[in-house]
């Protein structure tokens, strides 16, 4: 087995603590805007550190389209996702946000006018099918403003993956998600609280360190050895590793509606992944 494919499951294990890391930071009394500014500020000092290392030259030039990059991927996204984690749980957040690849394949279609196969309307009308299964349990026992939240964290993270694809048409990847972040960290800085128990810090390290900058460099790695759709087929390992940390930590419980929600929302994310490998491998 290539190296690449084992970087990918760690990377994607480690985007599924996300929501462990905030369930956590919240027995500290911390809100969303102040962990996820920590989480921000954090990253972007690593990252720095990092590109300075790799011969980082800033191109101000490109600093409008990143200031519109981080509020919409950082600042949104993070922001929508975490607090979703706080009204609900980890469990319902991260099957909402893998509503993503919905809003991705149609948004695809209007901005690169990627086709919809039938495979993809399969795998859409799959995961539709599976959101509202998941959201509705038992009888519309889960908050409104937190499905609301979480599909809108969907989007965020559709629109993260597409302005992505931009970005990485101009720079490398680490050098992307530094100004992204940082920009990020800047729109959440006066939302934030800058008082924090000093007890919480190494968890605020954690989430910065392993989730955000290390995840995001073993995923950079492993795209120099295995393609892009590869990479993200291998990366729906994410919603799996947070509900059986869900369960194992917090004792979250899905019910069997849920459960096929579940199911429906990764097999719907995973065909979507391969039509695009076997697009990519038509052309």
């Amino acid at each position: 087995m290539k190296k690449g494919y084992i970087l990918v499951f760690l990377a994607a294990s480690m985007w599924g603590t996300l929501g462990i890391f905030a369930k956590l930071l919240y027995g500290f009394g911390l809100d969303p805007f102040t962990i996820t500014f920590y989480r921000a500020s954090i990253a972007f000092a690593l990252l720095f550190v990092y590109n300075l290392s790799k011969g980082l030259q800033i191109k101000k030039h490109r600093l409008p389209f990143y200031a519109f990059y981080g509020f919409f991927a950082v600042f949104l996204f993070y922001i929508l996702y975490f607090y979703t984690v706080k009204i609900s749980s980890v469990s319902l957040a991260v099957l909402l946000l893998y509503s993503a690849p919905v809003y991705s394949t149609i948004l695809g279609y209007f901005i690169f006018g990627e086709k919809i196969t039938s495979i993809k309307l399969a795998a859409l009308v799959m995961a539709i099918i599976g959101v509202l299964l998941v959201v509705n349990p038992n009888g519309g026992s889960v908050s409104k403003l937190a499905i609301v939240l979480g599909l809108l964290s969907g989007l965020t993270y559709a629109l993260y993956g597409i302005l992505a694809k931009l970005a990485v048409k101009n720079e490398k990847p680490e050098e992307a998600l530094l100004y992204t972040i940082g920009f990020g960290a800047l729109f959440l800085a006066p939302f934030s609280n800058f008082e924090i128990p000093i007890s919480s810090l190494p968890c605020l390290f954690g989430l910065a360190f392993f989730p955000t900058f290390l995840a995001y460099i073993l995923y950079n790695t492993a795209l120099k050895e295995i393609e892009v759709s590869r990479a993200s087929i291998i990366a729906t390992v994410e919603p799996v590793v947070a509900l059986i940390l869900a369960y194992l930590i917090f004792h979250e419980i899905l019910t069997t509606k849920q459960v096929i929600g579940a199911i429906l929302i990764i097999l719907g994310s995973l065909m979507l992944h391969i039509e695009e490998r076997n697009e990519k491998d038509q052309t």
